[in-house]
């Protein structure tokens, strides 16, 4: 589904990500952790070609993008068009109702007819247990519940990959749970996922493999179970020692 080989990303002279390998299957929950300025989010926004890669392949479905040359346009549309981005703070549209947030992609984008856009929207805004909300505002929903509008508005898009960049730290520790839980029942469904994330929980729940990333390098990798109680690297230790 999703094949990186040897990614760089340079921010002038700051190298963040320095020759990234990484394979993640259809159907698969992949979490990447790791120290803060790692190269996490910065690895998530090229996989959607949100930061343009300084070097290396991707992959996605059949369609690769070689950044040694100059991308084409259409291939850039491809991945944006086919990794649905949940952020870390919601982004939603602060003058549309949750219905209208979910629907915008589909209409705009897809070119899809309202009414066909509105009932996709209703039955992912039911999905993520907001049945209730249509006619609400970002500012009448609590920060859990913007971000399960987020997540609705992610899939409207009906992308092969779903890319989660820290979806709950901007969430007051109570409402974690519910975010988490519509992830879960994601993963759960089959839908492929790469997850950027500070809890370790969900990464035991629900990852088929976690990546330890460091510096710009992935460190160690790993199923869950292996990762996270006999970890093989000494900086992979360290760290989870510091979270534990």
């Amino acid at each position: 589904m999703i094949s990186i080989k040897g990614l760089y990303k340079k921010f002038g002279d700051l190298e963040v990500l320095k020759g990234i390998d990484l394979e993640v299957n259809k159907g698969e929950v992949v979490v990447v952790i790791g120290p803060s300025g790692s190269g996490k989010t910065t690895l998530l926004r090229c996989l959607n070609i949100l930061e343009v890669p300084t070097a290396g392949t991707i992959t996605l479905d059949g369609h690769e993008a070689d950044f040694s040359k100059r991308v084409a346009k259409k291939e850039i549309d491809y991945f944006r068009s086919e990794t649905g981005m949940v952020f870390q703070n919601y982004n939603l549209f602060p003058h549309k109702t949750a219905l209208e947030n979910v629907m915008e992609g589909p209409v705009i984008v897809k070119k899809e007819a309202k009414d066909v856009a509105r009932k996709k929207a209703e039955n992912l805004l039911n999905k993520v247990g907001l049945g209730d909300k249509f006619d609400f505002y970002p500012f009448q929903l609590s920060g859990g519940q913007q971000q399960r509008v987020g997540i609705a508005r992610a899939l409207a898009l009906e992308p092969k990959v779903m890319l989660f960049d820290e979806p709950t730290s901007a969430l007051d520790p109570e409402l974690v749970g519910e975010v988490l839980q519509v992830m879960k029942d994601l993963a759960n469904e089959g839908m492929t996922m790469v997850v950027v994330t500070h809890e370790m929980r969900f990464a035991q729940d629900a990852a088929d493999e976690v990546i330890f990333i460091d510096n710009g390098k992935v460190v160690e990798r790993n199923k869950p179970s292996e990762l996270f109680t006999n970890p093989k690297e000494e900086r992979t230790r360290q760290f989870l020692n510091l979270i534990s």
